[in-house]
């Protein structure tokens, strides 16, 4: 497709498809070209390979690309909890009340994703966690694996003694012969609709981590599973249950091709709005939003802040029964590809809208401008945070706004008093 007049327009439909489709399958694609500029959307592999010291590949100031070198930092399963572990211990250090924690000895700020350990390098500490709650469930998943492959619950230490143990030796064979896993606490009480779990897939887009300036898509979607939950071990085996994934759920007997077992958050709103209210609702949305950010800079100060690069980010979040939002996961390439007619307005509207901010109005790309683009190029994005912004109202403004003391770059439309109510961490 082109970029004209900022907007993204397709050739034709067939072009569309299989642009898409590509996207994923070829690596990366031309996206738009004329004499004078390339924009390119590339896949991760591609990244590494374009900024490898051995390629010795320079690109231009017209030149883009939709990844930060490094993008694995936030990206991978491992890493992500390695940097937000790091970023709670430099924040107790520096005396942040950001980090304050409660007479259990929790974080009552930064605690949004569930106790994790990486595997084999955590055994030890993983069996003490364990043994403390012996009817738990936890559930591994692979480091570098996407769409749900590799991943497994367990609630027994035989069932992970007998996937990485040498029963000779009594000890785990090495890093190199396995490929490395995380395990994580299971989250067994989520928010169920119709009885069935649930996650959200919202869109982040990162345009520069330093400063932090990011953006929140406001077209997400809820993706859910076809079998109704149940907590009991007996199915602690069946992926239909447990795994929202779609590449997992659309071999479903109970798939449905229509709407594809999603609902937009729009949609998700309104039912919590009806039924648990709009405050404790808009709450919810706040906190989610709080947990985006702290997660982005958790990695901004290990980020590769290349001046050519730009991420669109696929957020993956679980909602418990008490509304406490969960960060499980976050993609760098995010599915564009459609499963249903609404999955592709909303992906053509991704793309096009993404695009309009990395490359205001359709112009010749230029890696040094300030990365601000003005409102009216926004389309179904809203900034999420400015850091350049949020360092004039002072260094405890995440605090005070968490406590909903002071509002930030946006504040919530006003409820039921006709007064604004200030969101909980802005």
């Amino acid at each position: 497709f082109r970029i004209m007049a900022g907007k993204v327009k397709w050739v034709t439909d067939i072009e569309k498809s299989v642009l898409i489709n590509n996207f994923e399958k070829r690596g990366w694609i031309q996206v738009a070209e004329n004499e004078d500029w390339n924009f390119y959307w590339m896949s991760v592999q591609t990244i590494r390979n374009v900024f490898s010291v051995e390629t010795g590949y320079r690109l231009s100031d017209d030149q883009i690309v939709n990844h930060f070198p490094n993008h694995y930092e936030l990206t991978r399963k491992d890493l992500m909890v390695k940097n937000i572990k790091r970023y709670r211990k430099e924040l107790e250090k520096e005396g942040s009340p950001l980090a304050e924690k409660d007479e259990n000895g929790k974080y009552i700020y930064l605690d949004f994703v569930p106790v994790t350990f990486m595997l084999p390098a955590d055994y030890n500490l993983f069996v003490e966690e364990f043994r403390k709650n012996p009817s738990s469930t936890w559930i591994m998943k692979p480091c570098g694996k996407a769409q749900g492959k590799g991943i497994f619950l367990i609630n027994k230490l035989s069932q992970i003694k007998k996937w990485s143990r040498d029963s000779k030796t009594s000890s785990f064979v090495s890093q190199s012969s396995k490929e490395a896993y995380v395990i994580s606490l299971y989250i067994n009480n989520p928010l169920l609709i119709g009885g069935k779990k649930f996650d959200l897939r919202l869109y982040v887009l990162v345009s520069t981590y330093r400063p932090l300036r990011c953006y929140m898509y406001k077209l997400g979607f809820c993706r859910f599973c076809t079998v109704k939950y149940t907590p009991s071990t007996s199915e602690l085996d069946n992926m239909f249950v447990h795994l929202t994934n779609v590449a997992i759920q659309k071999h479903g007997d109970d798939y449905n091709h229509i709407h594809g077992g999603k609902w937009t958050v729009s949609n998700l709103r309104l039912y919590l709005e009806s039924t648990r209210g709009k405050e404790v609702t808009n709450k919810l949305f706040d906190e989610i939003h709080w947990i985006i950010v702290q997660s982005l800079k958790a990695v901004a100060p290990v980020m590769n802040n290349d001046k050519h690069c730009f991420e669109c980010y696929g957020y993956d979040i679980i909602i418990d029964d008490k509304l406490k939002p969960w960060l499980i996961e976050v993609n760098a390439s995010p599915s564009l590809t459609s499963s249903t007619a609404n999955d592709r307005i909303l992906k053509y509207n991704l793309i096009n809208d993404t695009l309009n901010i990395a490359v205001p109005n359709g112009e010749i790309p230029d890696c040094k401008w300030n990365k601000s683009p003005p409102k009216e190029v926004l389309g179904n994005y809203e900034v999420l945070y400015d850091e350049e912004m949020a360092q004039s109202d002072g260094p405890d403004r995440d605090l005070r706004s968490r406590s909903g003391q002071s509002s930030g770059v946006k504040g919530n439309r006003a409820r039921d008093s006709g007064k604004p109510i200030l969101t909980t961490w802005k």
